[in-house]
């Protein structure tokens, strides 16, 4: 059971990494974070990118877990779910304890090299 989860965990940090690798879903994706809400078509105005362009990617953001989307009529609106970045955090926290012992070394060179 243990290695399902390690699995699906695996699945979902590569889930989040390959959807934000995208450098227009990652823009868009800060777009929508700086946003409470914010309509496709606002989203388009400015990029230079076909609103069907745009519609897919916030499809691929949305399958991800990273925003959700309340229609309105004719418009739909997108908002960010912070807790899809989740998996992201806790695979960096895994290997934040790496990190955080090799700057306490450097640290501690640091003093003997300059007292």
């Amino acid at each position: 059971m243990a290695n399902l989860l390690v699995m699906i965990e695996a699945a979902d940090v590569t889930t989040v990494l390959r959807t934000l690798a995208d450098p227009t879903r990652r823009a868009l994706f800060e777009r929508v974070v700086g946003a409470s809400e914010i309509s496709v078509a606002d989203l388009t105005l400015g990029t230079g990118v076909t609103q069907g362009a745009i519609s897919q990617h916030l499809k691929a953001l949305k399958q991800a877990g990273l925003v959700a989307d309340r229609p309105e009529g004719r418009k739909v609106f997108y908002r960010a779910r912070p807790e899809g970045l989740e998996p992201l955090v806790a695979w960096m926290d895994h290997y934040g304890v790496f990190w955080r012992e090799r700057f306490a070394d450097l640290r501690t060179l640091l003093k003997e090299i300059d007292p």
